[in-house]
């Protein structure tokens, strides 16, 4: 099993998503620079947080348009994993591997603190180690954080089956209270129709390990895990 972590010029979780996979998991995990291109075959790619480009124009856009992405989305068509944390959920939506858009927060500020998450699907190569309806715990950073999409009829959205996780209150309660950003519904984590991307805004290698007050994020990098190994017998 093999990852990789790519780092474009702004990125600044690399190196902890990095020590996530590959000190507390034990997976074969390297960082990538975004001008080596792929030059070997992944199980999984992570796109991490940061500034990419200092979010020059919007935030992911022109990450998303550099020659590297031509092959994490031919990664993606063969259904292999990607996730991308919040700069790198920005850059997803840009580059068309999720569906919707992460735009200005409603209050125009950057925020940065603990917030709580509910799993909304827990069907995915990413939260089968969660519970359906689970409530969690992590940190969000970021200014372009708000998730906006086209709801109306045949556009191909579905809460059901793109939605992974929502802001909540500490007992999963869903409302005005709870979104910090002012998402539609509350939505911080989406699939891609095919359910091998995962873009989300909260940090989930930022509460892998108790040292950090939380470790309810590694569940996530822990599913990806899992179903690869479970695709593979």
């Amino acid at each position: 099993m093999r990852f990789a972590v790519i780092q474009f010029g702004g990125s600044n979780c690399d190196r902890d998503t990095h020590y996530v996979l590959s000190d507390l998991l034990n997976i074969e995990t390297d960082l990538i620079w975004y001008k080596e291109r792929l030059n070997r075959d992944y199980d999984a790619i992570i796109l991490p947080g940061g500034f990419s480009y200092g979010d020059y124009l919007r935030a992911g856009a022109i990450a998303a348009r550099t020659p590297i992405m031509n092959d994490i989305i031919d990664h993606a068509k063969k259904g292999k994993l990607v996730l991308g944390i919040c700069n790198g959920a920005q850059i997803c939506a840009e580059s068309g591997l999720v569906p919707g858009t992460f735009t200005t927060n409603i209050s125009n500020l950057f925020i940065c603190k603990r917030v709580s998450l509910k799993v909304k699907n827990n069907k995915s190569p990413f939260t089968k180690n969660f519970n359906a309806g689970e409530v969690i715990s992590l940190p969000i950073a970021h200014k372009e954080g708000r998730f906006l999409v086209d709801e109306v009829k045949g556009s191909g959205f579905s809460e059901k089956e793109n939605v992974v996780f929502t802001f909540c209150d500490e007992n999963g309660d869903n409302g005005n209270s709870s979104n910090p950003n002012g998402s539609l519904h509350g939505i911080t984590g989406v699939l891609s129709d095919s359910g091998n991307v995962l873009a989300m805004m909260p940090h989930p290698e930022r509460a892998s390990e108790l040292l950090l007050g939380s470790n309810e994020g590694i569940k996530i990098f822990t599913s990806m895990r899992d179903h690869i190994e479970n695709s593979k017998k």
